[in-house]
């Protein structure tokens, strides 16, 4: 008998197999061996993937009796949280019943007798059961048939396990074919001679032919002499087991070439022999140009934050010079001229000036948006940015400077126009990497229509030339030098020749670039002169009353006191606030001063809010700002009317007492 069993096993085994991939016809081969094996009926209740029963295979050798035994065990869709499931699951063992408690697995009008539950054990977890039945009186299962049916579970459960992993294996291969067939990249499988075995679609779009064209293909009719020795030579390193990365480039059936990146990887049978390699293929010639302007925009970002960096240091920086100048030119004041006192803190003011005017340079420059533009005599311009182009040039290159005081002067923003002219300065520079000299001239011009290019500016200009000795430039690279990113130096931004002619244009004005290979390069800037006025309308009335209380508003503790300091011995009564709200509060509860002298920058409010609240109850509150940004740095975010004005940082007790005179009139009479 050993034998036919285990036959019979080995049958239901070969049967399960073939019918693995198809669930229901594996559940119903098990049921249906079960019930030929032991006899009467047999059935599959397996779970689904949501956990809860799907429908039973059931069979009995009657089969009129297949179908109401089948309904009535039916568990589908219920959850295996009864006694009989969770002890199964529990155990792993078989539950024999017999009598009364097999009765209850169904209607007893069908007589169920007896009946076994085997635990179907799939991948180490509980899946379901096999259950047998029969109706006989005072039927019983022996210990050898729920071994038996305990080995058909066995089996059942190989053939789960199996047909589980097909059904991965299965969709694994069709989300890796969706993969394969939906990325822009694309795929060739080649042979060890380098002819395609597979193409996907995308492929065949870099290639320019159907992928159907390309199976049987050799790659190399895609490459030239060098790309064919290079195709060798990485499938070659790939037979070693090494995977190869490298870009190179490939003609199209069309004859046009594209630049691509090709990753390739070894590709082995199940013997871990070498069949070829798989290639990964990336269309690179419209993403070098995307590359390349991340890279540009992650520099203009840092060169943005090192704007607002260097705005916050200038305007702390000017805050303590303030200190530093006031202290020193009230030691001059009180110092013996001539006396060491007098000269140590007539040097201190003269490095505060010098260094006054470079933290102004630095926020102007500094300085992305949001500026005031204001009118800019030529000489004066050039003459500050004097010590910019010659820290921008370096010793090796000569700076000569050549304008005369009759130039007209221009309305524009400080900051931009002077960042445009050391950007230009730059690209002389980087001209001239053995030295030579630059030159800047300016004259006044009138251009009528039709001079200069289509939408250029026409009537009075000043015209700015920037004249180098570098190498020069080819007229193919002149005529997109101004164009942005486009740069013949592989480290270059370029962005410095374009960004100065965003800004020229945004001047109203128009830039041209005259160059040829070794004579250098010469631009030449026209810009529209500023209106020349004849009166004094903008200039503020000066006023006749006298003022005696000053109110000031600082949020630096010891540049407050630094200005009481300094107006105190002209007379004012004087009360200081180091918090904005502090002084609306004391102007609020009744105190009236005629002068507010407050900070612009502060935490709780700025200057201008806290001179529009006081303001409501004195609407002729004359107000005089201090700043350590300057008048176009700050922007729009300070409005001066007719009786205020900008004190900008650092300043001395003389400018201090000069710009509240302006302001206001003539100072108290000094009591005593």
């Amino acid at each position: 008998m050993a034998y036919p069993l285990r036959y019979a096993l080995a049958d239901l085994a070969l049967a399960l197999s073939r019918a693995a991939s198809d669930p229901a016809e594996v559940r119903s081969t098990a049921a249906r061996a079960a019930a030929d094996m032991i006899g009467d009926g047999a059935g599959v209740q397996l779970l689904r993937e949501d956990g809860r029963y799907e429908e039973i295979a059931y069979h009995h050798l009657d089969n009129e009796r297949s179908e109401p035994l089948a309904l009535a065990l039916n568990r589908a869709g219920q959850t295996p949280d009864d006694e009989y499931s969770t002890t199964l699951a529990a155990s792993r063992r078989p539950i024999v019943l017999a009598g009364e408690s097999a009765t209850a697995l169904a209607n007893p009008e069908l007589s169920i007798t007896a009946a076994v539950l085997i635990p179907v054990i799939v991948d180490n977890t509980y899946s379901g059961l096999l259950i047998l039945t029969r109706h006989t009186p005072d039927a019983f299962y022996s210990t050898p048939e729920v071994e038996l049916a305990r080995d058909i579970a066995g089996e059942l459960s190989l053939a789960m396990s199996s047909a589980r992993a097909q059904e991965r294996l299965r969709v694994a291969e069709e989300r890796y074919r969706r993969v394969l067939e939906t990325i822009p990249e694309g795929v060739l499988q080649l042979d060890p001679n380098g002819v395609a075995t597979y193409a996907n679609e995308p492929i065949g779009v870099v290639l320019g032919m159907p992928r159907a064209e390309l199976v049987g293909v050799s790659l190399r009719g895609f490459l030239d002499n060098v790309g064919q020795k290079e195709l060798d030579r990485r499938i070659a390193e790939c037979k070693t087991g090494r995977s190869t990365v490298g870009a190179t480039r490939l003609m199209r059936a069309d004859g046009s070439r594209r630049s691509v990146r090709i990753s390739m990887m070894p590709v082995q049978d199940e013997n871990h022999e070498f069949i070829g390699v798989l290639c990964m293929i990336t269309d690179t010639t419209d993403h070098i140009d995307a590359r390349g302007l991340k890279r540009q925009l992650d520099h203009l970002r840092r060169l943005d934050s090192l704007g607002q960096l260097i705005g916050g240091l200038s305007h702390d920086f000017n805050n303590l010079m303030t200190v530093v100048a006031g202290s020193a030119d009230m030691i001059l004041s009180s110092a013996e001229e001539g006396s060491s006192h007098y000269q140590l803190a007539k040097d201190i003011l003269d490095a505060v000036g010098t260094g006054r005017t470079l933290t102004h340079q630095l926020l102007a420059f500094g300085r992305s948006e949001g500026g005031r533009p204001e009118v800019i005599p030529i000489p004066d311009l050039l003459t500050d940015v004097q010590a910019l182009f010659s820290r921008t040039l370096g010793e090796h290159i000569g700076l000569d400077l050549a304008f005369g005081p009759e130039v007209w002067p221009i309305r524009a923003e400080r900051g931009p126009l002077e960042q445009a002219l050391v950007n230009l300065a730059a690209n002389a520079r980087d001209a001239m990497l053995h030295g030579g000299m630059v030159r800047v001239t300016a004259t006044n011009k009138v251009i009528e229509p039709g001079q200069l290019a289509e939408g250029a500016p026409t009537g009075k200009l000043v015209h700015l030339v920037i004249t180098d000795t570098g190498a020069g430039m080819a007229e193919e690279v002149r005529r997109r030098a101004l164009e942005p990113f486009f740069t013949t130096r592989p480290t270059a931004a370029g962005l410095g020749l374009a960004t100065a002619a965003g800004i020229v244009h945004n001047l109203g004005g128009h830039i041209e670039l005259e160059s040829q290979p070794r004579m250098g390069t010469t631009v030449h800037i026209y810009l529209p002169a500023a209106e020349q006025r004849g009166g004094t309308s903008g200039e503020r009335q000066r006023r006749t009353n006298v003022i005696g209380r000053v109110l000031i508003v600082e949020d630096q503790p010891d540049v407050a006191q630094l200005v009481r300091r300094l107006i105190e011995p002209a007379g004012y009564e004087i009360s200081v606030a180091t918090d904005a709200l502090m002084a609306v509060t004391e102007v609020a509860a009744g105190a009236r001063p005629d002068l507010l002298i407050t900070d612009v920058v502060m935490p709780t409010m700025t200057g201008p809010e806290l001179a529009g609240a006081l303001r409501t109850h004195q609407p002729d509150l004359p107000v005089l700002y201090m700043s350590g940004y300057t008048a176009a740095s700050l922007g729009p975010q300070l409005h001066l009317d007719e009786n205020s004005m900008l004190l900008e940082k650092p300043f001395t007790r003389s400018t201090l007492l000069g710009a509240i005179r302006s302001l206001c009139g003539p100072q108290p009479p000094v009591s005593g």
